[in-house]
């Protein structure tokens, strides 16, 4: 185990490295590559990581707080039971990671690639997902109460027995997924029928 305070590192390339069961607090990664790294049960604190390549990486029981990950590549990368407090995730993609089990408790997720997620039965409540990609994604039964759904793609997305009542969801196409056993509030229900050229005076 390691601890890492308030360092910074640029451009630095951690793939063979045993990163496992360490914490890093208040550290900041400029394009470091993680890719294939062994990261379980690692902890980061107020960290910042921006253009960083965690592809195929296994971050599984990894427990971040309060950290952001800028345009972060996360394809492929083991997510299973990780944990995400208040973590500013904007413009990362999660192409084929594994999320099973993740928790996620509120924060930004805004422009992250999340196609074919399966976030089925998360409490995501309060999160923002402004113009992400949720295209395909497996949310049935997900909370996804008061979330900032903004422009959020959904297509084909599995809605079945989900709470979106109070989410922002301008901008999003009704048309492209289905609403069958969607719980929604009277003003997305407004949204709805405008989707589909209603007129209401």
């Amino acid at each position: 185990m390691f601890e890492h305070i308030n360092q910074n590192y640029e451009g630095i390339d951690f793939c063979n490295q045993d990163l496992r069961y360490g914490e890093l607090i208040g550290c900041t990664f400029h394009r470091c590559t993680f890719a294939n790294g062994s990261l379980e049960e690692i902890t980061t604190r107020n960290c910042r990581f921006v253009e960083c390549n965690f592809r195929g990486a296994s971050l599984n029981s990894s427990v971040h707080k309060e950290s952001a990950f800028e345009n972060c590549n996360f394809a492929e990368a083991n997510l299973f039971v990780s944990k995400f407090e208040n973590c500013k995730m904007t413009g990362s993609d999660f192409s084929s990671a594994n999320m099973d089990g993740i928790t996620i408790f509120q924060g930004d997720w805004s422009y992250t690639n999340l196609r074919n997620a399966r976030l089925a039965k998360q409490d995501l409540r309060g999160i923002k997902f402004n113009e992400s990609d949720l295209t395909e994604a497996n949310l049935e039964k997900a909370d996804l109460r008061n979330c900032n759904l903004t422009r959020t793609m959904l297509a084909r997305a599995k809605l079945q027995g989900a709470d979106v009542r109070g989410a922002k969801m301008d901008g999003v196409d009704f048309k492209s997924f289905t609403l069958k056993g969607l719980r929604m509030d009277a003003e997305q229900a407004v949204l709805f029928t405008l989707s589909h050229g209603a007129k209401i005076n």
